[in-house]
């Protein structure tokens, strides 16, 4: 690889780890960043503070050598505990026991650890160093120091865009080739709440799960976090009839809307009316980018070439695998633009399925959740699953619990839906019984349908 020197602009959670995994190949590392450190200030400002860890990323942390340090921060959550609006909840597991979980994580604290996993390796790292655009032309960039307002050219040869869904890298590369970017607006915005741990320092609820509660259209979400706290999420359309953040406009509206459609969460949340003034409306939506490299003198990872919506909880475990998918194919290269150009084979069209499989979980936890109909396929699913545990896998199981290609997971969930509404349509119970199920029939549509999967 004839060059060394590499800037990684963005030293959030993807450009934090590539930058520890290429440092320690001997590469020149250099990773400017906009804001404070984390390790040194509270840069939270509202926004996503909270983050749900699956296995794909833990694989990358595996392959850093930190998955013990970061579990260490984290709290196991085994599935949804939905909240009905009579206060009435059930627990709905994510996997088949313990062995299949996800772990809730605060973004600065996991920001924290891998900056340090980064400067272990060698990486230096500059806070505060915003860049304002790059000339690859020229090789140069323009990095302003963002307490002085002081500019600076430096010399630019080969960046990496670690920067997020605003991302300068992208912006850069898309002057100089058509990157064929398109934004798609979910057309719901979010608002970061809390419930604070309770006066003895305890969970005031469930501490092992991810809380939701369901309205049809909108939801709220709580994720614990180590010291006792739930971040809360309040997702809400941004314009219409009530509610909708349009209609929810003030703390009295806040707090009207929790009593009359979240009541069990009121008591658990003494500063509901501070938080919602204080924190902002945050934007949801998935941008689509065609071409995520510039030759062998750009790449975008994570956020900054696939934005998606939250609503899978893999935004941050398909950068992490992005990561390690670039370190992997560093192995034997001959230059960048192999690898760059190799990197986007391989894993555009996976950003491209959990980018669409995002939005459709969202649809599924704010309306299907608590419906009968979902329920009992979900029956159906997990005894197909127990049945022919090599051919029928659920969705959920391979995209989380598994490494399975998310192009693949969504294809095959696809099929699996198939033969779930297929075998249902012949009882309209509300509830399953698998008794009813003509076993026979199913195995005959699971072996000709799915092939076993490794």
């Amino acid at each position: 690889m004839r060059e060394n020197s590499i800037h990684i602009i963005g030293g959030g959670l993807a450009g934090a780890l590539v930058a520890g995994f290429l440092a320690r190949r001997g590469f020149n590392i250099t990773v400017f960043e906009r804001r404070a450190d984390v390790r040194r200030a509270d840069v939270g400002g509202g926004r996503s503070i909270n983050l749900a860890l699956a296995e794909r990323g833990l694989n990358a942390l595996r392959r850093a050598g930190i998955e013990g340090e970061v579990l260490a921060n984290a709290v196991m959550m085994r599935g949804r505990r939905v909240h009905a609006r009579d206060g009435s909840t059930r627990l709905l597991r994510y996997g088949r026991d313990d062995s299949e979980v996800i772990w809730s994580i605060n973004r600065s604290r996991l920001n924290a650890l891998l900056l340090d996993f980064a400067e272990s390796g060698g990486a230096k790292l500059l806070f505060g160093k915003g860049v304002q655009s790059i000339d690859f032309a020229r090789r140069i960039m323009r990095v302003v120091d963002e307490a002085s307002g002081v500019e600076t050219s430096l010399p630019c040869s080969l960046a990496l865009g670690c920067d997020g869904a605003g991302s300068t890298v992208r912006a850069a590369i898309g002057r100089e080739i058509d990157i064929e970017e398109r934004f798609e607006p979910l057309g719901h915005g979010y608002k970061e709440l809390e419930i604070p741990p309770a006066p003895d320092g305890g969970f005031r609820i469930e501490r092992n799960a991810l809380h939701i509660w369901p309205r049809g259209g909108y939801m709220a979400i709580a994720l614990p976090n180590t010291e006792g706290s739930f971040t809360v999420t309040l997702f809400l359309p941004n314009e219409g009839p009530y509610p909708s953040f349009a209609t929810v406009r003030t703390t009295d509206d806040a707090l009207a809307l929790f009593e009359e459609e979240f009541a069990d969460a009121v008591p658990l949340m003494p500063d509901l009316e501070n938080d919602f003034a204080s924190n902002p409306v945050g934007m949801l939506g998935t941008t689509r980018v065609a071409r995520w490299h510039l030759r062998g003198q750009a790449l975008m990872l994570g956020d900054a070439a696939h934005p998606i919506v939250p609503f899978h909880g893999q935004g941050m475990n398909c950068a992490f695998e992005d990561c390690a998918e670039l370190d992997g194919l560093i192995d034997g290269a001959q230059d960048w633009a192999e690898v760059f150009a190799e990197f986007q084979r391989r894993r555009k069209p996976n950003a491209d399925a959990i980018a669409h499989m995002a939005v459709e979980n969202y649809l599924e936890m704010r309306d299907r959740v608590d419906d009968a109909d979902f329920l009992r396929q979900r029956a159906l699913e997990h005894a197909l699953a127990e049945r022919f545990p090599e051919r029928f896998i659920p969705r959920y199981a391979m995209v989380t619990f598994r490494r399975v290609p998310y192009a693949t997971a969504l294809a095959r969930g696809r099929v699996q839906s198939g033969i779930l509404q297929e075998l249902l349509a012949t009882h309209p119970d509300s509830e399953f019984d698998p008794t009813r199920i003509d076993w026979a029939d199913a195995r005959a549509l699971v072996e000709a349908r799915l092939t076993p999967l490794d």
